[in-house]
C-alpha cells in the first residue's frame, strides 16, 4: 500500500461493477465496504461477491484496496473473519474501534493483516492511544460522522467541535509513530467549497488523508496538497541550499535548519517531485 496515501474512495461491497471503476480513479486507496454501505440482509451475499472479486486479482492490484470489514459487536464480525483467513486481503478497515483487543481478533483470525482503526465513538476516543500502539495498526481514521451521532454534535456549520478529538487522534498517531491520521467523509457530495474547507481544516490538525465517497472528490483532495508555485520553489531553494552547504544556511533571510528541511522535502514529495 502506498506509505503517502492521500485518499481512500469508499465503493460499495455488493456492487463489484463499480470496483473497477474505483480502481481506475486516481484515489490511493480504494476501500470496498461491507459495513455501512450494505443493508443487513446483503452482507453474507456482498462478502462473497467481493471474496470472488479479489480471488480473480493480482496481487499488484490488491495491495491498492482496503477492505471494511462489519463491526466487532455485529454479528457479521466472525464471518466477515473467518472468509478472510484465505483472500488475499490484507488491508483490512475495522469500524468503530473501541479497544486494542478489538485489533487482537482480527490478527488472530487474519495472520499478516494491517489495521486502518476507525475512531467513531466517545470510547473509540478515550482508548485511541492504545488502539494507535495496538500490533498490526497501520493507522487511525476518523469517523466524524458516527463520532457527531454518539455524542450528539452538530457539524453542519463548522468541524468546530471535533477540534479536541482530532487533536487527540494525531497525537496518538504520532505518539505510536504512525503516519497522519485519516480525516472523515465530507457528505456533501456536490458541494466542492465545503469539501476543501474540511479538508484544509483537518490538515491544519496534522491530518494527512481523507475518506472520499465519490471519485469526483479525490482531485480536489490531491490538488489541496500541493503547495502553490512561489511555495514548491522556496522548497526547491531551501534543498539546494542544504546540498551546497548542509547545516544552518539562509534562504530569503530565514535560517534553514533540519526542521525546515524536512518540511521542504514533505511540500516537494505532495507535488510528486
Amino acid at each position: 500500500m502506498n506509505p503517502f496515501a492521500r485518499s481512500y474512495l469508499f465503493v460499495p461491497g455488493n456492487r463489484p461493477e463499480r470496483f473497477g471503476k474505483a480502481l481506475a480513479s486516481a484515489a490511493d486507496v480504494v476501500v470496498i465496504d461491507l459495513e455501512d454501505a450494505v443493508e443487513d440482509p446483503a452482507k453474507p451475499e456482498a462478502r462473497e461477491q467481493v471474496l470472488r472479486w479479489a480471488a480473480a486479482q493480482e496481487a499488484s492490484v490488491l495491495e491498492r484496496v482496503a477492505l471494511r470489514i462489519n463491526a466487532a459487536g455485529s454479528p457479521y464480525f466472525g464471518d466477515d473473519l473467518r472468509r478472510l483467513h484465505a483472500s488475499g486481503l490484507r488491508l483490512l478497515m475495522l469500524p468503530k474501534t473501541e479497544h486494542a483487543g478489538q485489533v487482537a481478533q482480527v490478527l488472530d483470525a487474519v495472520p499478516g493483516a494491517r489495521v486502518l482503526a476507525l475512531v467513531e465513538s466517545a470510547r473509540g476516543l478515550q482508548a485511541c492511544r492504545d488502539i494507535a500502539a495496538a500490533p498490526g495498526v497501520l493507522g487511525l481514521v476518523f469517523g466524524t460522522l458516527d463520532f457527531a451521532l454518539d455524542l450528539e454534535l452538530d457539524l453542519e456549520q463548522d468541524l468546530q467541535p471535533l477540534e479536541s478529538a482530532a487533536a487527540r487522534i494525531a497525537l496518538a498517531s504520532r505518539l505510536a509513530g504512525l503516519g497522519p491520521p485519516v480525516a472523515g467523509v465530507t457528505p456533501q457530495l456536490h458541494d466542492q467549497a465545503r469539501l476543501l474547507a474540511d479538508w484544509s481544516w483537518f490538515r491544519r490538525r496534522g491530518f494527512g488523508a481523507k475518506l472520499c465517497i465519490h471519485p469526483r472528490q479525490v482531485d480536489p483532495v490531491h490538488a489541496a496538497l500541493v503547495a502553490d508555485a512561489a511555495t514548491l520553489e522556496w522548497a526547491n531553494r531551501v534543498l539546494a541550499a542544504d546540498a551546497a552547504a548542509p547545516g544552518a544556511v539562509r534562504v530569503d533571510g530565514s535560517l534553514v535548519d533540519r526542521p525546515v528541511v524536512l518540511q521542504a522535502r514533505r511540500i516537494l514529495r505532495r507535488a510528486g517531485r
